[in-house]
C-alpha cells in the first residue's frame, strides 16, 4: 500500500457501470446500503455507448432512409432522398449523451459513489482502483461484479482500421460501399441490415447451417429472404472466413464453402462471431473465484459465487449476453445482499433480434418443451390477418404461442414480425404470472393493434379463434 493510501470503505462495491452494475447499485443502494461503483471507462457500459443504443439507433436511421426511398406503393414518392452520414453520427452521438448523462444523474441521485479506474483485487474484502495518476484501496463487505464481455478477435482477423468489431462498424465515418460480415448471429444481422438500408453491398459468411441460430428457423428464414429480397445483401451459409488481406483502400476477404476457397474485395469487414468475458485482469485468483474455462464465472440461484460475499452478474456469468439479463441479475443479487429471498428464474426473460422483421421469443419453444417431455400446444396467428399491421404495411410474420396441453398454461411464445421487441413484453408477464392462454383471450385489447395479435393466439389455443378459421 503506497504512503497515504487510507483505504476508503464502503458496504457493497459494484465493478462495472453498464446495465448490469449500475442498476445493481442503485437497487442495493434503495435497500440501505452504502454503494460505491467504479468504472473504467464510460458510464453505461457497452449497451449504451457502443452496443444496444447506438445500434438501434443506426438501425432506426436505416429504416428511415429507406422508406423515404421505397414508399412508392402507399403513393409516396421522393427524389435525390441523401444520407449526411456525419449528422446520423451526430444525432446517434445525442441520443447516448442523453443515456449516459441520466446514468451518473440516477446514481448521484441514489447516493451511489463514482469512482473511475480499473480494479484488482488485493483479497476477498479490499481492491485496488487505479487510474493513470494513483491508486485508492477500497474495503468493502460484499462485491458485485458486473464488467461484461468484449468482442471476440479471430486470429486471422485483428482489428484494425479496416477490420472492425461492433464498436468499430458503428463509429464509421462514411457509408461503406461494401461489407463483409463475419458472423450471422444478432449483432452481424443488425448491423448488416442497417448498412444494406443505407445502400451498402453486403455479404454475410455464416458458419452455421443458418443466421440467427438462437431462434427457430420459421424465424430466421424470414429475416434471410427479407435480406435477400432487398437486392444488395448476399448470404453465404456453412462458409468459414479464412483471413484477410489489408489494403490502403480496403480488405481482400478469403472464405471457403463447400471446399471451395473464394475470395471478396471490400471497404470493411465486421467480425461478429461472439464475446468473450472481462474476468481476466481483476485478480480474481487471488480470490479464489471459481471460473470455467471460459472465464466465465460460477454462481448460484442468487448470483454468489463459491467466496460467499463476491456476487457475479450479466455477460461474466453462464447465459446469452444480454443487457436485460444483466440488470434482472443485479437486481436479484443486490437483494441477496440485503438478506432478501431474491432467485434467479430465467423462463421470462426475452430474447430480441432488431432485424427485418423483427424477432423476439420468451420461455420455450414448442421444440424445447417437447424435448422437457412437456406436452404442448402450439397456435399461431398471422401478422396478415391484423387490421393494424395491414395499415402499417408490416404484414410478414406471426406469433407462435406455447401452452401446456394440460391447463393452457402459458410456457413460451415466439414472434417474427413488426414490434415484435414490444409485443413479447406481455408474453413475458404471461409467463411471470402464470398466466393461462384463456386469461390473455379473455383481456380487451385495443383496437386496432398490433396487440391484438396475442389475444388472437390465444384464441386460436383454446381452439376458438374468431379471425382465422379453425
Amino acid at each position: 500500500m503506497v504512503v497515504g493510501d487510507f483505504p476508503i470503505e464502503t458496504d457493497t462495491l459494484v465493478i462495472g457501470a453498464g446495465p448490469g452494475g449500475y442498476v445493481a447499485a442503485i437497487r442495493a443502494a434503495q435497500l440501505g446500503q452504502k454503494v460505491t461503483i467504479v468504472e473504467k471507462a464510460t458510464l453505461g457500459g457497452v449497451c449504451l455507448n457502443v452496443g444496444c443504443i447506438p445500434s438501434k439507433a443506426l438501425i432506426n436511421a436505416g429504416h428511415r432512409y429507406e422508406n423515404a426511398k421505397h414508399s412508392d406503393d402507399m403513393g409516396i414518392t421522393a427524389e435525390n432522398v441523401t444520407v449526411d452520414f456525419t449528422k446520423v453520427q451526430e444525432w446517434k452521438a445525442s441520443v447516448v449523451n442523453k443515456l449516459t448523462g441520466g446514468v451518473e444523474g440516477l446514481l448521484k441521485g441514489n447516493k451511489v459513489d463514482i469512482v473511475k479506474g480499473e480494479a484488482y483485487f488485493v483479497d476477498s474484502n479490499s481492491v485496488r482502483v487505479m487510474d493513470e495518476n494513483s491508486a485508492q484501496t477500497y474495503t468493502f463487505k460484499n462485491v458485485i461484479i458486473a464488467t461484461g464481455s468484449r468482442p471476440i478477435e479471430l486470429p486471422n482477423f485483428k482489428y484494425s482500421d479496416r477490420v472492425l468489431n461492433s464498436t468499430g462498424a458503428l463509429a464509421l465515418k462514411e457509408i461503406p460501399k461494401k461489407l463483409v460480415v463475419i458472423g450471422g448471429g444478432y449483432i452481424g444481422t443488425e448491423l448488416g441490415t442497417a448498412y444494406a438500408n443505407f445502400g451498402t453491398e453486403v455479404v454475410v459468411l455464416e458458419g452455421g447451417d443458418e443466421i440467427l441460430p438462437g431462434f427457430e428457423k420459421q424465424m430466421s428464414s424470414l429475416v434471410k429472404r427479407n435480406l435477400k429480397k432487398k437486392g444488395n445483401v448476399e448470404i453465404h451459409t456453412k462458409a468459414m472466413a479464412k483471413g484477410v488481406e489489408e489494403k490502403a483502400d480496403g480488405v481482400t476477404v478469403t472464405f471457403e464453402v463447400k471446399g471451395e476457397e473464394q475470395t471478396i474485395d471490400a471497404d470493411y469487414v465486421l467480425v461478429t462471431v461472439g464475446r468473450v468475458p472481462n474476468t481476466d485482469e481483476l485478480g480474481l485468483e487471488q480470490v479464489g473465484v471459481e471460473m470455467t474455462d471460459r472465464g466465465i464465472i460460477k454462481t448460484d440461484k442468487q448470483c454468489r459465487t463459491n467466496v460467499s460475499n463476491f456476487y457475479a452478474i450479466g455477460d461474466i456469468i453462464e447465459g446469452p449476453p444480454l443487457a436485460h439479463k444483466a440488470s434482472y441479475e443485479g437486481k436479484i443479487a443486490a437483494e441477496a445482499i440485503a438478506g432478501e429471498a431474491a432467485e434467479i428464474d430465467y423462463l421470462g426473460i426475452p430474447a430480441v433480434v432488431f432485424s427485418e422483421p423483427e424477432l423476439a421469443s420468451v420461455g420455450y419453444t414448442e421444440a424445447q418443451a417437447k424435448e422437457e417431455g412437456l406436452e404442448v400446444t402450439a397456435a399461431k396467428f398471422p401478422f396478415a390477418a391484423n387490421g393494424r399491421a395491414l395499415s402499417l404495411n408490416e404484414t410478414d410474420g406471426f406469433l407462435k404461442l406455447v401452452t401446456r396441453k394440460e391447463d393452457g398454461l402459458v410456457i413460451g411464445a415466439q414472434i417474427a414480425g413488426a414490434s415484435a421487441s414490444d409485443m413479447i413484453s406481455e408474453l413475458s408477464l404471461a409467463i411471470e404470472a402464470g398466466m393461462t392462454a384463456e386469461d390473455i383471450a379473455m383481456t380487451i385489447h385495443a383496437h386496432p393493434t398490433l396487440g391484438e395479435i396475442t389475444m388472437e393466439a390465444a384464441e386460436v389455443a383454446i381452439g376458438m379463434p374468431v379471425h382465422v378459421v379453425k
